[in-house]
């Protein structure tokens, strides 16, 4: 009740009153006046609030409440300008030139580019354009290459941070693991113009996410135009892969509207060994397993101005997969001296597919001249999954003479997840302070069924004992008010609250086991950003974070990986929480220095188990740990000549472990060091050559132990035809070293060390095509906006 007491309370300073000014000023060249400049202003936190474009004459106006903003002009052939500005009073920026984006001088080519690392209030922005490795690429590949970003094993970790979610345009990807990997790699890296790394996510988003958000922005149509990308690309692995994806835009008057189909086609290499250290001896698992990549996504946006203040869109994305794969396992049993006395082989082939559609009808709608703004969003997100695994496991003595049948079976699993989700955002500028709160309701179903069959007498068998029916529902309803200030050139503040209330509840239908969890829980966040000079800026941050659980992992019952190890959920699984503080340093925005801690409560993660009396591997989750994170991160952004920039970062991250549950193991922590470089060279006007390294030392965290990593790519490209056609060429993880390696418990006695490998090296070669009109005949009108999403998880 003091929560809720203490929320409605911040909601109490609406009485303020707010004042309107004009800032005016003219866009030229070096001789004359440019008409349809696009003039956006951003707040804060780098969203554009407002625009317009330039008239004939090269001039525009736009009103403003007073504040500090960042003014950004752009033209098709001319370089872009940003500028800091603090309006107070009626503001005339007068003539602002643009130059020419190149320019040949006698044999001196002259080139501008955006930043690849941009340093905002409470995120950083990396820019792709300079990378030349993400040609042709995917959004996963794409995120991996984002300072202090991690993408391994299923997961896209901000270092130091954990596990994090994803959004796209400011909307939740309502998917996690494998799942959320597959749908990124649906979307083409070419269509992306920028992602945002928030560790420490303001308010107004969801609390879900150790590891803080990843934001996904797309690449919008240029006003006033339409264009049409075109991509083909060939992977070579052990197999290989190929890949078309199209993306059209169109832009006129108050119409927008852009569609993109993405299909990709071939075959993975996959290899996992497992050593399993039991009191009677060894067991070793080797696999080979060839996976079948067969995806096909599509999406379709629309925008459309019904006025000069208010906006409607609607978009719809889908995305199916169908990952099949034939797996070869052998099974190596060794005795207490260390000799072979069993082999068991097991075959099985696995019909997988997965698909996912989501909708969302959004409107944005400013409300008077003193810039409130009102956005609200409906979403619809399904995803449904099947997993049908037959599996023969035949015992043979070490000269491999066939003894019997293990086991025989056939192990089916299907999903599928609804969810609604209602959110409303109200920006509520005043003269004191820039005001922002909002509401968001989520209803989310799931359901799963899993059934086991005994096929060793070839004739299937149901087994009930290993098979059920699972319903599970999530609720959840959350408050939010943020408040952000600017004192002076210096000082600027931001601070927040939200409030979230979950009811959910878990059955099982076979075991008729009821599982209920309802909780309500405060997310405080705080900002504070001190400019020292033109040189230095100093910030600090905390947010308090909630990890839940996905639904696959509550489920109690078992699926079988192979005939010696099966996974299953767990239903009593509650979610962890995290305290995050930040401390950061930049210096002239190139080397940015970050300090952070990390209070991992509650902590949830998978447990390695065995039972030594079978020789099983168990796979199972667990609240069983407390952490405090830690460690200082630097990052470098180099020109070290015209030709030749790089990025660069090194991080230190170290962690202090213990376990709230006797799991009979004991904790472990050693300091990691991680850094990568990716460097870009400029070997002409249309040829660019790109050298990415990054390496990260073994370390222990808690339970586990893990080996080094490491990655070595080169990436070519080439523009032809004025840049409407682009040739790329890479060649990722060329020493074949970033795949996980020595992943190394101890549980019960027993030592289980696991490598896998995934087809991280490869070749590629990309041919882009880009073609459509630079610009149709319009009317003049208003700037244009855009926001948010949803949450679940699979």
């Amino acid at each position: 009740m003091k929560k809720a007491n203490l929320f409605i309370f911040l909601l109490l300073p609406l009485f303020c009153l707010a004042q309107s000014f004009k800032i005016k000023g003219k866009i030229t060249n070096e001789a004359t006046p440019l008409e349809w400049a696009d003039v956006s202003i951003s707040n804060s936190e780098g969203k554009i609030i407002d625009g317009t474009t330039t008239k004939q004459d090269g001039s525009f106006e736009i009103n403003l409440k007073k504040g500090s903003y960042r003014i950004g002009i752009s033209l098709l052939g001319f370089s872009d300008y940003e500028k800091e500005i603090s309006i107070e009073k009626d503001t005339d920026l007068g003539i602002i030139i643009l130059k020419e984006t190149a320019t040949n001088l006698g044999e001196v080519v002259i080139q501008s580019k955006k930043k690849t690392v941009e340093q905002k209030t409470d995120r950083l922005v990396y820019n792709l354009e300079n990378n030349v490795t993400t040609v042709g690429g995917d959004a996963l590949s794409a995120i991996n290459t984002a300072p202090g970003v991690v993408v391994q094993n299923n997961a896209i970790n901000i270092l130091g941070k954990g596990i994090s979610r994803v959004m796209i345009d400011g909307r939740m990807i309502e998917l996690a693991g494998e799942e959320l990997n597959n749908f990124l790699k649906s979307i083409s890296a070419s269509d992306i113009k920028n992602i945002e790394v928030i560790s420490n996510p303001p308010a107004k988003y969801d609390a879900e996410g150790m590891g803080g958000l990843i934001n996904i922005i797309m690449k919008k149509g240029v006003r006033d135009s339409w264009k049409n990308t075109t991509t083909v690309s060939y992977d070579q692995n052990k197999y290989s892969i190929y890949t078309l994806r199209d993306n059209f835009f169109y832009n006129k008057n108050k119409f927008r509207f852009s569609a993109s189909v993405n299909a990709k086609t071939g075959y993975l290499n996959a290899t996992d060994d497992l050593k399993m250290y039991f009191p009677d001896g060894l067991s070793h698992m080797y696999s080979a397993t060839k996976v079948k990549t067969e995806n096909l996504s599509g999406k379709l946006a629309l925008d459309y101005d019904l006025s000069e203040r208010t906006t409607i869109g609607f978009q719809y994305l889908n995305d199916r997969n169908n990952p099949d794969f034939k797996s070869d396992i052998r099974i190596d049993n060794y005795n207490a001296q260390n000799q072979l006395y069993n082999v068991t082989l097991n075959n099985s082939f696995t019909d997988k597919g997965s698909k996912n559609q989501t909708y969302n009808a959004h409107l944005i709608t400013k409300l008077d001249s003193l810039k409130r703004k009102l956005s609200v969003d409906v979403d619809y997100f399904n995803y449904s999954s099947n997993f049908d695994r037959n599996f023969v496991a035949n015992n043979y003595t070490p000269d491999m003479i066939f003894v019997d049948v293990n086991q025989s079976g056939r192990n089916i699993s299907n999903q599928d997840i609804d969810n609604w989700s209602f959110k409303a955002d109200m920006e509520h500028p005043f003269q004191v302070l820039n005001l922002s709160y909002g509401a968001k309701m989520s209803f989310t179903n799931s359901t799963s069924d899993v059934l086991y069959y005994n096929t060793i007498t070839e004739t299937p068998e149901l087994d009930p004992a290993q098979s059920n029916r699972f319903r599970y529902t999530e609720n959840n309803q959350a408050l939010y008010i943020n408040g952000d200030k600017k004192f002076g050139e210096k000082w600027s503040f931001q601070m927040g609250l939200r409030l979230e209330n979950t009811q959910t509840n878990g059955f099982s239908e076979t075991m008729n086991q009821e599982t209920v969890n309802n909780y309500l829980k405060l997310f405080p966040t705080f900002y504070a950003s001190y400019k020292k000079n033109d040189n230095n800026t100093f910030s600090l941050n905390y947010g308090k974070r909630i990890n839940r659980p996905r639904f696959d992992l509550l489920n109690p019952f078992r699926i079988y990986i192979n005939s010696n190890s099966y996974s299953e959920g767990n239903p009593f699984l509650r979610p962890s929480f995290s305290d995050n503080f930040e401390f950061a340093h930049s210096y002239k925005e190139i080397l940015r220095t970050s300090v952070f801690v990390n209070l991992v409560t509650n902590g949830y993660g998978v447990l390695f188990t065995s039972n030594p009396e079978t020789n099983t591997q168990i796979v199972t989750r667990e609240n069983y740990f407390k952490n405090l994170n830690y460690g200082i991160g630097e990052t470098y952004s180099a020109s070290f000549a015209d030709w030749w920039s790089s990025e660069n970062s090194l991080y230190f991250l170290g962690a202090k472990t213990a376990f709230i549950k006797d799991i009979n193991a004991e904790p472990s922590n050693s300091i990691q060091i991680d850094l990568s470089t990716n460097n870009t060279f400029i070997l002409g006007k249309t040829t660019k050559l790109q050298i990415d390294f990054a390496y990260s030392t073994p370390f222990k965290s808690g339970l586990y132990e893990v080996g080094y990593t490491s990655s070595f790519d080169i990436g070519f490209k080439q523009d032809l035809f004025n840049k409407t056609m682009q040739i790329a060429f890479l060649a990722n993880d060329i020493f074949n070293t970033s795949y996980l390696k020595d992943f190394t418990s101890v549980v019960n006695g027993v030592k289980q060390v696991y490598d896998q490998k995934e087809s991280n090296r490869f070749v590629r070669l990309s041919v882009v095509y880009n073609f459509g009109n630079k610009k149709i005949n319009v009317k003049e009108r208003a700037f244009g906006n855009q926001e948010e999403k949803k949450r679940t998880g699979n």
